[in-house]
């Protein structure tokens, strides 16, 4: 669809969030359930027990949810830029918008909003997602936008990152998003081998799990941050420049990876210095009194039977 005489293409289709999608959303619903199942059965825990519970499995929680959404989210690196700038191709229209860059492990998005939103007699509020994940095709993505008559803006934010273009950043960036996703995916099954090893007597090994978690998911920063290895394509619009920077799901990851490390290491450290303590928190300590429970005997009982009464013997 194109431009004829002031006519702009109408714009049907299901737009995706910039941060926030569907998946996003059903990965956190299904961990908010498995809290909230354990919220329902934590009084049946008694005494000091019953926090130490808590802590353990909400902190569990988390780092699972954070290890599995950030793969979905879009803001590993993002972007803002306030400009003046033609609206569509072959139209001399100028519009004031921000215009947002969004990249995650899978694809970008390009976020288009008028600054008023009502300019021209459009609502200028648009959200375009590109995926470069293996599997999709980035440039037929591309294709089907110029095919709807994108404003222009997005197009040319969405160039940058094709495989055509002279940047040569498409590759890098779906490299380093595979290798990031693969890395964070075996964080998360060590993360699985370390719940369950945590729940029985093998504490130490299930320490030395929760330092592979963090390892993976340092490793997937790492993985992702080659990007920068080579110079980025300046992304001029108007008379602004577009900048990227890391988003929340890269300091998010890295906050959860180093305190990840630091329980592991905790873990380890109790091991060989206090285990007696580490296992009271993990309530795994084995408690004599509560093993042999107490028993009433009978005094008379016992002195009857340590002395017992002589027979008598009838005589013949």
């Amino acid at each position: 669809m194109t431009l004829f005489d002031g006519i702009y293409p109408f714009y049907p289709q299901q737009r995706k969030a910039a941060v926030f999608d569907i998946s996003t959303i059903i990965v956190t619903v299904v961990f908010l359930t498995l809290a909230c199942c354990f919220l329902l059965i934590i009084p049946g825990i008694r005494g000091r027990a019953r926090l130490y519970w808590t802590l353990r499995v909400l902190l569990s929680l988390f780092v699972g949810v954070v290890i599995v959404v950030v793969q979905f989210t879009g803001d590993w690196e993002h972007g803002w830029v306030q400009a003046n700038t033609s609206y569509k191709s072959f139209s001399p229209a100028q519009v004031s918008a921000d215009i947002g860059l969004h990249i995650g492990l899978a694809g970008l998005n390009v976020t288009l909003r008028g600054n008023p939103v009502q300019q021209i007699n459009e609502t200028i509020n648009y959200n375009e997602h590109f995926s470069w994940s293996f599997g999709e095709d980035y440039e037929l993505s591309y294709s089907q936008g110029l095919h709807r008559g994108l404003p222009s803006p997005i197009l040319y934010v969405a160039e940058k990152f094709s495989g055509q273009s002279p940047c040569g950043v498409h590759g890098q960036y779906r490299i380093a998003g595979h290798y990031a996703s693969a890395m964070l995916w075996v964080a998360f099954c060590t993360w699985i081998i370390s719940n369950i090893l945590l729940s029985m007597p093998a504490l130490v090994y299930g320490g030395y799990m929760l330092l592979a978690t963090g390892a993976f998911m340092i490793f997937s920063l790492l993985s992702f941050s080659t990007v920068r290895n080579s110079p980025m394509c300046p992304i001029q619009i108007g008379s602004s420049t577009l900048h990227v920077a890391y988003g929340g799901s890269f300091w998010l990851m890295l906050a959860v990876g180093l305190l990840c490390l630091v329980a592991g290491t905790t873990v380890v450290a109790m091991h060989h210095l206090n285990l007696n303590l580490l296992k009271t928190f993990f309530d795994l300590r084995e408690d004599k009194a509560e093993e042999l429970p107490e028993v009433f005997i009978n005094p008379h009982f016992v002195s009857k039977s340590q002395f017992p009464e002589p027979t008598e013997i009838n005589s013949v």
